[in-house]
Formats: structure tokens, C-alpha cells, sequence
């Protein structure tokens, strides 16, 4: 049974000011656009993540699925200071994760201690892979990247073709995510013919 006791007002106000920092990925954009045509923000790029995960609730059974939404809503948490780096302006050496380590840090100071030790460990579990379900994560992230692509209302000159290199290397490591892909590219190619 669930412990009733009220919860330290301190560690309650903690907890809320974060949520209240935090709302800041619901404007913070992304490279991506709606199917609307608008720009897709950080915050629902990561709720569709979740959703395509608990999608697939049945083939992940051997995975800690908890552990894998956790993931999922942490991944990008840092974006909420500094903002979102398109795919096609990263590379190597760019201090990226560094940087967006330092934001996360920053974000989360006014959580309690567990709490923010635990969504560290969980980014840091995420960035580097660190255990199954984060590699599904890894995986499951450049796919919802790449159906947005799909989805969206994009320039007449954007480049489909870029998805098909895009995160092969994620992608790549497991068997569910691979046959997902096969989709996602079966499709792009279809975007990257000549009308």
C-alpha cells in the first residue's frame, strides 16, 4: 500500500519548480514540423517518442519498460535551456552532450537530491548507451525523428534522403528496430523520387 503521509512541503516545491522550468520544451522547437506545417517543439517529440514506445509494449517484454519511458523523457531534458542542435549541425568534438549536460545540471539544481541524481543517471544512461533499454531508446528516438520527417509539412527542397543514413548506426542494433526502419526508409525512398 502507497505511503499517505503528506509530502515534505520543501521537496514539494522543489519538485513544482522544475515542473514549471521544465514547461519551457513545450516552446523550445525543433528542426521537424507538424503535419500542419508548423515547427514541432521538444516536448512533443518526446511525448511521441513515448507513445511510439508503448506501441510496441508487447515486443519490448524483455526490457524494463518503466526504465524505457524514464529514458524517453529524459533524453532531451536539457534542451530546455540552450535549445535543440538539428542533426544536420552536429558532429563530432562539437561539445554537444557536454553542453546539454551542463543544461541539464542547471534545470534540475532546484530538485531534491535523489530526484536529481536520478534523472543524471538516467541522461547519462541514455547518452552512452549504457543498457538495453537505452539502446532501444537510442533507436526508437532517430525513428521518431525520421517518421516526423515523414509526417510533416516540410519545404519543397527538404531533404528525404538524409534520413537514409540518419541514425543507421542506432537503428541498427536491434531486430525491432531494424524492421521499423526497413518501413521508415521504404517510405523515404518513395519521398526521394522525382514527382
Amino acid at each position: 500500500m502507497a505511503d499517505s503521509s503528506p509530502i515534505d512541503p520543501d521537496r514539494l516545491h522543489a519538485i513544482l519548480q522544475f515542473i514549471q522550468a521544465a514547461e519551457a520544451l513545450k516552446d523550445t522547437l525543433r528542426s521537424g514540423h507538424t503535419a500542419q506545417g508548423r515547427s514541432e517543439s521538444v516536448a512533443e517529440h518526446t511525448w511521441r517518442l513515448c507513445l511510439l514506445v508503448l506501441m510496441f509494449d508487447k515486443e519490448l517484454r524483455d526490457y524494463d519498460l518503466l526504465k524505457i519511458l524514464k529514458l524517453c523523457i529524459v533524453h532531451d531534458l536539457g534542451e530546455a535551456i540552450s535549445g535543440d542542435v538539428p542533426a544536420i549541425h552536429q558532429s563530432q568534438g562539437d561539445d554537444r552532450e557536454a553542453r546539454e549536460r551542463e543544461d541539464l545540471h542547471q534545470l534540475c539544481q532546484p530538485l531534491p537530491a535523489d530526484l536529481r541524481d536520478e534523472i543524471t543517471s538516467l541522461w547519462d544512461e541514455y547518452t552512452n548507451a549504457a543498457s538495453p533499454e537505452a539502446i532501444m531508446v537510442k533507436g526508437f528516438d532517430k525513428l521518431e525523428t525520421m517518421l516526423q520527417h515523414l509526417a510533416g509539412r516540410n519545404a519543397p527542397d527538404f531533404d528525404y534522403a538524409f534520413n537514409l543514413d540518419y541514425g543507421t548506426r542506432q537503428t541498427g542494433r536491434h531486430p525491432l528496430l531494424q524492421q521499423i526502419r526497413d518501413v521508415v526508409d521504404a517510405e523515404t525512398r518513395t519521398r526521394c523520387q522525382p514527382s
